[in-house]
Order: C-alpha cells, then sequence, then structure tokens
C-alpha cells in the first residue's frame, strides 16, 4: 500500500492535524491520482466537528479534488497518466444493488462518499482530498476540460454541481426568475451557472455587502433580506429559489416571495429543524424540496457547460497550515468565495 501525507480531524473538538495513512492497493479499473488542489467545503466543517452527528475519526475531508492521474490500472480506457482529472463527493454507487443507476446514484443506496465513509469491502475507511494523493475507481473519476484550471476548477465538483443540478433540473433558462439565497461559496456558483442558462437572477443576501460582486458575476438583482421590505417588494415573484446557505431562517418567508406553482429548493443543510406552516405551501399550489450533488454523468455535464461558458469559481488559495484558520474565516464569510488548499504546501 501507498502512504499517503494529508491533514485530518481527530475528534469534533479539536483542530485539523498533519495525518499519514495507507491508501489502499489499486486495482485494474482504477485511477491513483495525485492531488494538487482541494476545495473547502462547509460540509467538511460539518462533517470534521460532528455537527450531523455521523462522522468517524479519523477524518481525512475534501471532496473538490483536483490533480493528474500518476496511474492506472490494466483495464483503465478513459485516463492516462498526465491527464487532468477530479473527484467529487462520491467514489463508489449503488453497491449491493443489481446495476448501477447513472442518473439518481447520489440518491440510492450503496453511494460511496469520498470521506467520512467505507469503501465496498466495508471495512477501509475513504479519506478525502486534504491529501497528496487518493485512488478511485475509473467510473468515479471526471475529466476536467482544457481550459478549466484545476485550481479555480476544484470547487465545480461540489459548489459547481450543488448548483448546476436543481438549475437543471428545475429548468432553469430564460424567461424564468431565479432567486440564490445567500452569496457565498455555493451562492455564486449559481448566480455563474444559472444567468449562462438564460435565467433572471436575483441574489437574497443578508447585507449588500457582496451586491457589486453578484451583480458583476450575472445577477440582474440583488437584494437584502435584513430589510423587511425586501419580502414585501418581492412577494410571488420567483419561479424557483434555491437556498444555499447551512444556518436557520424563515423558510415560511422565503415561500411568500414564490409564484404560483413556484418551487423551493434547498442545497444548504441548517443544523437543527426549520418550522414551515402549512399554509406557506398550500397558498399557492407551492412546493418546498431540496437537492443532493449530481450523478457523476450529470457532473461530467456540469464541467462541460462551465467550460462552454467559462465558468469557474472565485477563489483564494491557502496552503494546507492554513486550514482551520480558513475554517473559521469560512463561518464568518470571510472569504470571497471559495478556498482552495495548494497541496503542495503539504511537502514544506
Amino acid at each position: 500500500m501507498a502512504i499517503a501525507k494529508g491533514y485530518a480531524a481527530t475528534d469534533a473538538s479539536k483542530p485539523l492535524t498533519p495525518f499519514t495513512f495507507e491508501r489502499r492497493e489499486p486495482n485494474d479499473d482504477d485511477v491513483v491520482i495525485s492531488v494538487k488542489y482541494c476545495g473547502l467545503c462547509h460540509s467538511d466543517i460539518h462533517q470534521a466537528r460532528n455537527e450531523w452527528g455521523n462522522s468517524k475519526y479519523p477524518m481525512v475531508p475534501g471532496h473538490e479534488v483536483a490533480g493528474v492521474v500518476s496511474a492506472v490500472g490494466s483495464k483503465v480506457t478513459k485516463f492516462k497518466v498526465g491527464d487532468h482529472v477530479g473527484v467529487g463527493c462520491f467514489v463508489n454507487s449503488c453497491v449491493g444493488m443489481p446495476e448501477r443507476n447513472v442518473d439518481i446514484e447520489q440518491y440510492l443506496p450503496g453511494c460511496i462518499q469520498t470521506y467520512n465513509d467505507f469503501e465496498a469491502d466495508g471495512v477501509t475507511p475513504t479519506y478525502g482530498g486534504y491529501s497528496d494523493s487518493i485512488v478511485v475507481k475509473e467510473g468515479y473519476v471526471l475529466s476536467f476540460p482544457d481550459n478549466i484550471p484545476l485550481d479555480a476548477g476544484a470547487p465545480l465538483l461540489c459548489a459547481g454541481i450543488t448548483l448546476y443540478s436543481p438549475l437543471a433540473h428545475w429548468k432553469a433558462g430564460p424567461g424564468k426568475k431565479v432567486a440564490i439565497v445567500g452569496m457565498g461559496g455555493l451562492g455564486h456558483m449559481g448566480v455563474k451557472i444559472g444567468a449562462a442558462m438564460g435565467a433572471d437572477i436575483t441574489v437574497l443576501s443578508q447585507s449588500l455587502s457582496k451586491k457589486e460582486d453578484g451583480l458583476k458575476l450575472g445577477a440582474k438583482e440583488y437584494y437584502a433580506t435584513s430589510d423587511a421590505e425586501t419580502f414585501k417588494k418581492l412577494a410571488g415573484t420567483f419561479d424557483l429559489i434555491i437556498c444555499t446557505v447551512g444556518t436557520v431562517i424563515d423558510w415560511n418567508a422565503y415561500l411568500g416571495m414564490l409564484k404560483i406553482d413556484g418551487t423551493m429548493v434547498l442545497v444548504g443543510v441548517p443544523e437543527h429543524p426549520v418550522p414551515v406552516h402549512a399554509f406557506s405551501v398550500i397558498g399557492g399550489r407551492k412546493a418546498l424540496t431540496g437537492s443532493g450533488i449530481g450523478s457523476i454523468k450529470e457532473t461530467q455535464e456540469m464541467l462541460d457547460f462551465c467550460s462552454k461558458h467559462n465558468i469557474v469559481a472565485e477563489i483564494e488559495k491557502i496552503n494546507m497550515q492554513e486550514i482551520n484558520e480558513a475554517y473559521e474565516r469560512v463561518l464568518k464569510s470571510d472569504v470571497r468565495y471559495r478556498f482552495v488548499i495548494d497541496i503542495a504546501s503539504l511537502a514544506a
């Protein structure tokens, strides 16, 4: 087995620290990847601190993994050494099922997460991209288009697909009024992708501090939700609202901004339940629903879409040694708009 270096959470209350571990031996259908960059997702913080109650330690977070192929198994046909590739939120799917469902695999039993999970054997831990290498089955490796750089492209593998999937599913496009709640790592990708799809994008953010950025990235309107007048002015306005925030907000108030038959989609995950009044959805035949990531098939579709429209994340690169400080900055919304770890810094 190959020795890998990374950073790990060893306890919910402790900072991440250097961690040396063994990567599994590659099989003939595996791709070995030298990790170059890894995005920092808010879910990494939730998991490292056991805020969802399912954390397994030691944990190497990271599911926005971008790197270069360093070796391939004898049965691998899609990739070769030197290719620019990515790994997103899961590394296997439909385990134990008769066949793989390539369209909704992310929602089905047997989906194995890139970290904080176990391989198909139920014993070998999966460790994520806060590390210098990773071994992944060929069918779960994404191909980076030539014009997508590995650093700014890494966040597309979670933040990008998390917004692309609901925007595509609910058919955001010309003639559709779409609101993105939150102008952060997820939200800014929703603005870019939704605008490229041709939708009329409005940002709903707590303040107007990022308004200039939002308009520059493709939003047509930008409102502060701290102003009660916003909810009155925009009542019955939107076909689709995508909520990216992971904090507790009044979903009832946002449902009031939907048109008849409008849909509010949750992609951010608050730590605590949020009450919803029945009349918030009954009055107007509105829908409150959720969306996860995308399948590998859809994630590759998203990468190709972003390549066509020259979309990447707005990033701030950090060294691995700055990860704990970066976690605190994310919680303070002190990043525009996604931290990306330079994995070369592990050797420092």
